[in-house]
């Protein structure tokens, strides 16, 4: 059995890719998860066993540019993660590739290239076209590093103090108390090495998509 996990906000392209994967693996049941947000993605990788890849979208609610793919492979680092865009600029396919995604995905390839990805991805080969090995440098390896050694629970704080939620606010969407927003940030501060919530910003920012 194969178990996939689809991360996107736009259900019309789960669905689709929902439909697609199974054709890949015409001699394996394929089993695919779908979720909506990187908080998502954390639920289900708690509760499931044996996820075989993650295919992640690009712009993810909960998460800034490259910082869920680099908290994912952080704290399940076993599992390969593709990156799924619709900007599949030279530049972000680098970022992809040295932030540690396995393979890149263009929205819009066709069908028969995004089989061949998946068969390829599953086979534990990566995926980038036309991206050289050389080519997948990047100087923000020390913030990724940082980032990636987040829980999942400091990430979803990390993720909103990046949007410029105050600790009451973020309380109540996760509905913890202050005072555990207040240790979760805490920690924060102290593994990305800064001491304001505006340095949280800067460092989200330096793992977009741009």
């Amino acid at each position: 059995m194969i178990k996939i996990i689809i991360a996107d906000d736009h259900p019309l392209y789960r669905t689709a890719l929902v439909q697609t994967l199974p054709q890949a693996f015409s001699d394996d049941e394929v089993v695919v998860l779908e979720a909506q947000t990187v908080a998502e993605v954390h639920h289900l990788l708690e509760s499931e066993e044996e996820v075989d890849l993650i295919l992640l979208d690009l712009q993810m609610p909960g998460a800034q540019g490259f910082s869920g793919l680099v908290n994912l492979r952080g704290c399940y680092p076993e599992i390969p993660v593709a990156m799924v865009s619709g900007n599949d600029s030279l530049e972000v396919r680098k970022k992809a590739a040295a932030f540690g995604a396995a393979g890149f995905i263009s929205k819009s390839c066709e069908t028969a290239v995004l089989l061949q990805a998946m068969q390829d991805l599953l086979a534990g080969k990566h995926w980038f076209e036309d991206l050289s090995e050389a080519d997948n440098q990047n100087g923000d390896s020390d913030m990724a590093e940082r980032v990636a050694s987040l829980t999942p629970h400091q990430f979803r704080v990390f993720s909103m103090i990046a949007q410029g939620l105050l600790n009451k606010q973020i309380a109540y969407e996760l509905g913890i108390s202050e005072p555990t927003v207040k240790s979760h940030v805490t920690a924060i501060f102290r593994k990305l090495g800064v001491r304001k919530r505006t340095e949280v910003i800067i460092v989200a920012n330096a793992l977009g998509s741009r």
